[in-house]
């Protein structure tokens, strides 16, 4: 596997979100009314995105983006369905992870649902932590939101 960075202009990254969006609509469109959440997914902000490839084939990606001075969000995080398993979604959370230390944030935070049971076993592995709803989720109940404090500076478990 090869983790590339890159940012959200990247047409391989914008490929991603769209099968991302599509596979949240299949699993989740029917409980939940998604269009709400298109404009926090924008790809615009996205400075720091990687681009999972096996061979010359995407497999998946996912981005950071600045929320503020000392925080950054996850964005955007997505592994084919049939690379799922392999611990590929916790090695390209943990490389976006050592990617915000680079930049000198001290706080993660990112917003998934609990339909979502996969993602957020990864990121309880990983070290996110449960939290208030912040900013546009506070008032989506269907929204789970997670941070992980990133001040210590320690490299994060690959996985």
């Amino acid at each position: 596997m090869k983790f590339h960075r890159t940012d959200g202009k990247d047409k391989n990254f914008i490929e991603n979100c769209r099968l991302l969006d599509k596979e949240l609509d299949r699993r989740v469109g029917k409980k939940i009314e998604r269009d709400k959440y298109k404009k926090y997914n924008q790809l615009d902000e996205i400075k720091e995105a990687i681009v999972v490839y096996e061979g010359n084939q995407v497999v998946g990606g996912g981005a950071i983006r600045r929320y503020d001075d000392e925080t950054i969000e996850l964005k955007r995080v997505f592994v084919h369905t049939e690379y799922q398993g392999r611990g590929i979604g916790s090695r390209l959370v943990s490389l976006l992870i050592e990617w915000a230390i680079e930049l000198g944030y001290k706080k993660m935070v990112l917003e998934t649902g609990e339909l979502l049971a996969e993602s957020c076993a990864v990121y309880k592995k990983l070290g996110f932590q449960v939290i208030r709803n912040y900013g546009p989720y506070e008032s989506m109940p269907e929204s789970l939101c997670m941070a992980k404090d990133l001040k210590s500076g320690r490299r994060s478990d690959a996985g």
